[in-house]
């Protein structure tokens, strides 16, 4: 019979209790007759095994103290000893903290497997969800994922926390989708990652604070979209970028582009394919290498910063400026109806002097 011991409980001592009881069949006078292996509890009677010789009865051992052998059992005890054959027995000695019960507990129980999409394939960290016709992304993933394969599907829009939490995600491809929006915070519980590829799709419009996220992302790839323009503060935005791929985009060679042309200037070891990286419009400069563009050709978008006394200036001037303009109306207003006034005014005429004489 399996007990507490000392009124205790240890902590999934009872469920290891009821999985073994499935195992063995008790005496109902607290003795035990064993199949399979047989342990001993804290503070429990001695469960122990007995293999009898092929063809003999399965012995019965007590289930207080040391296990005895009864040769009316039908098992042949040794020579002189009267004792079983060591060949037959396998007793686990007493355990000697609660650190070997949860080992047991943990193998007896395992924890359950990060859960996998049933579209997907997943093995050792990495997902597969390659050409899976999928619109969106899946929202059961293992949280261990390093590795998570999103590319030739349908996905057009990532929203807001696209991606459930995956702390330990590495790499992430979506290549070949119908990418034409990525919200702001699509990216948000992604920042172990270290690899972005969205390369083959419609983007057209990035902004920095998607990747404010991602402040490990070292490699980011780009090429092969829409994009005509790159935010100025989309790069700055990975303090640890180290290559970003940017060709195949029809780029608009504007003022637009100053941005980016200042940003590749300044870190040409981060663009591998720089020199690939062509105008598209306007169709004057279609195929002109952007990296061959002079601080001359920029001259027009250069623009002058305003100093403290430009800001001055603009201030005194306008109300000045309008109080001289009601000052002006008021007094061209009063000029004029003075001077109809003085025209409405009859004229006065001199009395002729009356003769004296008769």
């Amino acid at each position: 019979m399996l007990t507490r011991g000392h009124g205790r409980t240890l902590p999934g001592q009872a469920s290891l209790q009821k999985y073994l009881l499935r195992k063995v069949r008790l005496h109902p006078e607290h003795t035990t007759v064993c199949s399979g292996e047989c342990v001993q509890l804290p503070g429990a009677g001695h469960i122990q095994l007995l293999t009898a010789p092929k063809g003999a009865r399965q012995g019965r051992v007590s289930g207080q103290g040391e296990g005895s052998w009864h040769p009316a059992l039908g098992a042949t005890p040794m020579p002189g000893t009267g004792e079983p054959p060591p060949h037959g027995w396998a007793t686990m000695g007493r355990w000697r903290g609660p650190r070997i019960l949860l080992a047991v507990l943990l193998l007896l129980c395992p924890l359950p497997a990060p859960a996998c999409p049933h579209t997907c394939h997943c093995w050792a960290g990495d997902v597969d969800c390659n050409q899976r016709a999928l619109h969106e992304v899946p929202r059961l993933l293992p949280t261990n994922a390093s590795t998570l394969w999103l590319g030739y599907n349908l996905i057009a829009v990532l929203g807001a926390r696209a991606f459930p939490s995956l702390p330990v995600l590495l790499r992430l491809s979506l290549t070949h989708n119908r990418l034409e929006k990525i919200h702001r915070q699509a990216l948000l519980g992604l920042g172990a990652l270290q690899e972005l590829d969205l390369s083959d799709n419609y983007l057209s419009v990035l902004s920095s604070e998607t990747f404010l996220p991602l402040t490990s992302l070292s490699i980011l790839n780009l090429g092969y979209n829409r994009l005509e323009q790159l935010e100025a503060g989309v790069p700055p935005a990975l303090p640890q970028l180290q290559a970003i791929f940017l060709n195949g985009n029809p780029w608009m060679c504007s003022c637009s582009i100053l941005p980016l042309w200042r940003w590749l200037g300044h870190n040409r070891e981060k663009v591998p394919e720089r020199s690939s990286l062509q105008c598209m419009f306007p169709e004057s400069l279609n195929t002109y290498p952007i990296m061959a563009f002079g601080n001359d050709s920029f001259q027009q978008c250069q623009t002058v910063p305003l100093s403290v006394q430009n800001y001055a200036a603009f201030l005194l001037i306008g109300p000045f400026s309008f109080l001289a303009s009601i000052f002006c109306c008021t007094l061209i207003g009063s000029i004029v109806v003075v001077y109809q006034h003085l025209r409405k005014e009859p004229q006065t005429w001199k009395r002729p002097l009356s003769s004296g004489c008769h």
